[in-house]
């Protein structure tokens, strides 16, 4: 009994002293707990803070999006478009000559920005490419038939006119200071659903091989995720300020929707064209005259290149911008106008800025040590002169850079044609700038039929404005290309 009463006070004052451990411990973690998160004490830190974002750290797009739904605009069009029917022998044999040609109304549509006061407004080339008709809708319903003042195939933009005074229009931002991360909308009419809102942010800049690079050879795209879709195009992207810093223009897709990538022509760009087709009626594209690569790590062991950035010269064009300036074959370029370059389509995006006769800094490295040389720009044929108004294109199949030889008929029959002439020989010109390949037959300009050689040159000097160049290829494939005279 003496021993089981010992064990029994030795446990009790052995749970009394746990007890007491246990209070006092939970009593300073409490006092401990209540001290951190005491709400009246200032916190040690803040968070980041940037244009367009409210004090609750949401982004506020209101202001831009307000700005930029007045200024862009709905584009109809219209067209009229021939259809080669198939050519059935036995339909003729028993019935007589048959019809080989429907015609039928084509109708698109697409986007636009006012880009001033007086109704200059920009899109895509491909919206209104071929169009016989091209309807304007403003934000508040009010309708204007445009004219189209000049094309660019090359970069994708068009320029149009419509006459109107006081109009809201977007200011122009720097695409050059977009910086990746950033916030944009992009606005347009998707689906024919009028004055559209998105939002997202520049995921990337200077993409390229986005589309046909025989088509458009200057490629040096915005990417966004911002929700893009047919329709759109055209369209504004503006950053937060409401400024325009890109025209919407593809989308990477497998089912043609948006699917999370978009991308749109630099501003910087569009400025540039832009001023060309008001001042000249066409655009006046300068060439440093270098074959260049981009550099990557294996490219730059092979030729013990110490640094991955700038561009590799392959070589030079003979009497070209470049080789009269000093720059030779080896030579990496690192900066335009002391704007980094590190891609082709970088490179490209920023001699596309300036007009043959042009000076430019191009920083080079060479042989480890960087230098800065001046490049006087040239045009395609190596000469610095402007093309005027009066001389835009010189009407004639050698301006076009193309030569050209009749199709017998038995052949035209085989694809349901009448008429048609086909481009023998492809140079550089008018007609390769647009995309058109080695032996397109060509069957209308301007709707009116084309019999023989003779009648490309006669049509063209009779033309003015766009022209429109119709006719397929022998794999059976039809086409329409589009230019400005």
């Amino acid at each position: 009994m003496k021993k089981l009463m010992s064990n029994l006070f030795v446990a009790c004052l052995g749970g009394f002293i746990a007890i007491g451990a246990t209070h006092f411990l939970y009593e300073n973690k409490s006092q401990s707990l209540n001290r951190v998160t005491e709400p009246n004490e200032t916190p040690s830190y803040k968070l980041t803070n940037y244009s367009g974002v409210s004090s609750a750290g949401n982004a506020d797009f209101t202001m831009a999006a307000e700005k930029s739904l007045y200024a862009v605009v709905h584009i109809k069009t219209t067209s009229e478009r021939v259809n080669n029917l198939a050519y059935d022998p036995f339909a003729e044999w028993f019935f007589g000559q048959q019809k080989r040609q429907q015609s039928y109304i084509q109708q698109g549509s697409g986007s636009g920005v006012i880009i001033s006061q007086d109704g200059y407004i920009v899109t895509n080339n491909h919206v209104i490419n071929g169009a016989d008709k091209i309807e304007i809708t403003l934000n508040d319903k009010r309708t204007y038939e445009a004219k189209v003042i000049g094309t660019d195939a090359s970069t994708d933009v068009a320029l149009l006119k419509i006459e109107e005074k006081n109009l809201p229009y977007l200011l122009y931002g720097n695409s050059d200071a977009v910086k990746v991360g950033e916030w944009v909308l992009a606005v347009g009419n998707p689906f024919n659903l009028n004055s559209t809102v998105t939002a997202g942010i520049i995921s990337a800049k200077g993409r390229n091989n986005i589309i046909d690079n025989n088509k458009r050879p200057i490629e040096s795209f915005i990417q966004t995720d911002a929700a893009v879709n047919p329709g759109n195009s055209g369209g504004a992207l503006v950053n937060t300020d409401g400024e325009l810093i890109g025209i919407n223009t593809a989308i990477a897709s497998n089912n043609g929707a948006y699917q999370g990538y978009s991308f749109a022509v630099p501003v910087n760009i569009v400025k540039k064209i832009v001023s060309d087709m008001v001042e000249f009626g066409t655009v006046q594209r300068a060439y440093m005259g270098v074959s260049i690569r981009d550099i990557d790590s294996k490219f730059a062991a092979e030729k013990n290149i110490k640094q991955l950035k700038g561009v590799y010269v392959i070589s030079l064009n003979e009497g070209g911008s470049a080789q009269d300036a000093g720059i030779e074959e080896g030579d990496v370029i690192t900066k335009i106008q002391n704007v980094e370059v590190g891609s082709l389509s970088e490179l490209q995006e920023q001699v596309s800025k300036f007009r043959p006769g042009d000076k430019i800094s191009v920083s080079v490295i060479r042989a480890d040590k960087e230098k800065t040389v001046s490049v006087t720009l040239k045009a395609l044929d190596n000469t610095t002169k402007l093309i005027k108004k009066s001389d835009v294109v010189s009407k004639t199949t050698t301006a076009l850079g193309a030569d050209f030889e009749e199709v017998d008929n038995e052949l035209l029959a085989r694809y349901g044609a009448e008429n048609g002439v086909r481009i023998s020989q492809i140079r550089a010109g008018r007609l390769s700038l647009v995309g058109i390949k080695k032996g397109f037959i060509i069957t209308g300009i301007n709707k009116q039929k084309v019999l023989t050689t003779n009648d490309v040159k006669n049509i063209l000097e009779r033309e003015k404005g766009t022209v429109v160049i119709e006719g397929f290829y022998q794999n059976g494939m039809r086409a329409s290309y589009s230019f400005m005279l």
